[in-house]
């Protein structure tokens, strides 16, 4: 793999967290389309984004203010999954499966971040 990023388990794990959003967005309304699904997928993605773009030729304080931001946007996800649940348009199963991996994401973050220090 070329880039540092690639190889860490928390961005694979938070790019898979992108696929299942993707997929459980797929099935929200038309009018939630421009509005919470919309929000729900740029936070999923902004996740793993967050990862590779601190990762890449930063200190590690910089790739620790990377690695919050990443943080505050899979709390933003978790967020929005009890927003859909809410209005009613995400099943329980679904919204189960994608916080399960929102939680070990937290933790690997969590983990990433304290081993820079």
């Amino acid at each position: 793999m070329a880039f540092k990023f690639e190889s860490l388990k928390v961005w694979q794990q938070a790019i898979d967290l992108a696929v299942s959003v993707d997929l459980a967005t797929k099935d929200f309304p038309k009018e939630e389309l421009y509005v919470l699904a919309s929000q729900l997928k740029r936070a999923a993605d902004s996740v793993s984004l967050n990862i590779a773009e601190g990762s890449t030729g930063q200190s590690n304080a910089e790739f620790s203010r990377f690695l919050t931001y990443s943080i505050r946007s899979n709390i933003e996800v978790v967020g929005c999954l009890h927003l859909a649940i809410k209005r009613s348009i995400m099943h329980q199963d679904t919204f189960d499966a994608i916080y399960k991996q929102c939680e070990g994401i937290h933790f690997m973050l969590i983990a990433l971040k304290k081993s820079l220090k």
